[in-house]
């Protein structure tokens, strides 16, 4: 039996986590869950998995929260980021499985980590902001950290072909987002449901907006050049509309290995609960004769400049990953709530960046004080600069 903390329950690497427990009742057992605001969700399940420990955003949700749970109910509520961090690093969970959406996972993930919890990484962030930094703890704490990003968990599986010091480059699929082909220009005009209503996969909103301006494979493309020890010249991006080749590795004989699948999260997850044996998933089996035609194609680095910002930032090193993620989750935030226009918010990032490097923003990234510094710097720049470009 293995015991799970999962961060991020009510999202939807969250609640497809939960679903592939769900199928397998005599493998897994959740002992503790976080969530931010959706109590009514994680009510249900709490009902259904009754962990030991719950976290949710503050005070005023965990008493909602108390009012809606039978008064059978043995678990403990808690709050807040150091809610969080309890959760990720309960004493009965044997791996946390990070789902947090944005930078507010890496502080509870790397306390999992030092925790000595192995670590199912859905949220990106952790490894954008502090790659070096967690990639050393994981070594120290001699713990497993499996990704669960489709993409990541391809190059997973597929460098298991080989032999590490074989490998050429590994090559980053993505959809293209909903945009793929349209008109530079008509981008201006673009609607948070527009940019919501992802082809191929049923994401949260932030991932979805990221994945609409390609900055998504960006944040991809650094947590990779930490999680695999790559130099970021031996990391590939090729935009592949069908979402079936989810990522691809290269070696230096020439051989490419992919890994295919349906574009359902719950593959991923579930390598990673049960790695190194694969579960008997209820799913629909990818069938490739009903494919089609599979397409690759060049990112389009000038529609879509969020991708060549994210690999400056990653050449720039330091805490520039940290304010690119930090300036891009306020503009993500800012576009859906109707403050700034679709491509405001890469032309918001590339501020920020432009301004913290020309001003010295050149701390450590062995500094988890400097991460944060630049992540909170970032934050208030991001928010300056759209509340100026609204006056």
């Amino acid at each position: 039996m293995k015991y799970l903390s999962l961060l991020g329950s009510t999202g939807s690497i969250g609640t497809s986590v939960l679903d592939v427990v769900r199928q397998f009742p005599d493998q897994y057992r959740i002992v503790g869950l976080a969530a931010g605001r959706n109590v009514d969700l994680l009510h249900r399940q709490v009902v259904e998995f009754s962990p030991e420990l719950i976290s949710v955003l503050d005070a005023c949700h965990a008493d909602r929260l108390k009012a809606l749970l039978p008064a059978s109910y043995q678990g403990r509520i808690v709050w807040g980021p150091e809610g969080a961090v309890q959760v990720a690093t309960l004493t009965t969970a044997t791996m946390t499985i990070s789902a947090i959406v944005g930078g507010a996972g890496l502080l509870p993930t790397l306390a999992a980590i030092e925790a000595g919890k192995d670590i199912g990484l859905a949220n990106k962030e952790t490894l954008v902001m502090a790659g070096k930094l967690v990639m050393a703890a994981a070594k120290r704490n001699n713990i497993q950290l499996l990704p669960v990003d489709s993409e990541h968990s391809a190059i997973f599986q597929a460098l298991e072909a080989g032999h590490r010091e074989d490998v050429a480059k590994i090559i980053l699929t993505a959809s293209g987002g909903p945009f793929l082909h349209t008109k530079a220009e008509e981008l201006r005009h673009v609607t948070p449901d527009q940019a919501l209503a992802h082809p191929n996969w049923n994401m949260g909103k932030k991932i979805s907006v990221d994945s609409s301006t390609l900055m998504n494979k960006g944040l991809e493309v650094i947590e990779a050049r930490w999680l695999f020890d790559m130099t970021v010249d031996a990391i590939e991006v090729v935009v592949h509309p069908q979402s079936i080749v989810h990522s691809l590795v290269e070696f230096q004989d020439g051989s490419v290995v992919a890994q295919l699948g349906i574009p359902d999260m719950r593959i991923p997850i579930a390598y990673a609960l049960s790695y190194p044996r694969r579960l008997p998933l209820a799913l629909k089996p990818l069938q490739l004769s009903q494919c089609g035609n599979l397409q690759f194609q060049e990112p389009d680095y000038e529609r879509f400049p969020a991708l060549p910002l994210a690999f400056q930032a990653l050449r720039q090193g330091g805490v520039m990953p940290a304010v690119l993620n930090g300036a891009n989750e306020v503009a993500v935030a800012a576009f859906l709530e109707g403050r700034l226009s679709f491509p405001g918010i890469v032309a918001t990032v590339t501020k920020v960046m432009e301004q913290m490097w020309h001003e010295g923003a050149n701390g450590s990234e062995d500094s988890l004080a400097d991460i944060l510094a630049a992540d909170t710097r970032a934050r208030s720049e991001a928010e300056r600069l759209i509340s100026l470009d609204l006056s």
